[in-house]
């Protein structure tokens, strides 16, 4: 092979310089973009991850939000039957009330407490409070209750306790009132009968 001929070399050279002069325009392009650092590269990371537990957080959100939706719409429904099954069941007049548990466990706790201190406590309560729980008292309790109470205090349950008892005894609809029925009195042995 022969030297290379001086038009192939000014043509080499010329290509050479095209491609010098492309590489030489495309540097202010890429020299106008940042190199990221180090930092910058791990405060990118930082809120990628920040951003990923942020959606996360909202799903978790918007389920949590879906599911108390569905549950107060099922506590509506299941207040709206048991009204309806209230209307539906409602008591005749002059039937036996249901018996409340939070009376029955208050009689039982005042009961077993001494009368004195007992009556102290009763008498702070609401009257309808009072009547309810006399009501499920042993007729003893309630009268030692009754007797270390205030004169007002006792008068006030009493007549409570009385109407009650006189509400009761009316028959539906015949607007007439039985006496209320009273426990024989026992006999009193202490003076000897004359004979």
């Amino acid at each position: 092979m022969g030297r290379p001929s001086l038009l192939v070399m000014t043509a080499v050279a010329a290509g050479l310089s095209i491609f010098a002069n492309g590489v030489t325009a495309a540097l202010p392009a890429l020299a106008d973009q940042p190199q990221p650092t180090r930092l910058g590269s791990a405060i990118e990371g930082d809120l990628g991850a920040r951003d990923a537990a942020t959606k996360k957080r909202n799903r978790a959100l918007d389920m949590r939000e879906q599911a108390a939706r569905a549950a107060e719409a099922r506590l509506k429904a299941d207040m709206a039957a048991r009204q309806d099954a209230a209307a539906v069941a409602k008591p005749v007049a002059g039937a036996a009330e249901p018996s409340d548990p939070q009376y029955d466990n208050l009689a039982r706790i005042y009961q077993a407490m001494k009368p004195a201190r007992a009556a102290a406590v009763f008498e702070q309560l609401e009257m309808d409070v009072q009547m309810q729980v006399a009501q499920k008292m042993r007729d003893r309790s309630t009268a030692l209750i009754l007797a270390s109470m205030t004169p007002q205090g006792a008068a006030n349950l009493s007549m409570a306790l009385a109407r009650r008892n006189a509400n009761a005894g009316k028959k539906p609809g015949s607007g007439v009132t039985r006496a209320p029925v009273r426990p024989a009195q026992p006999v009193s042995r202490s003076s000897p009968t004359p004979p």
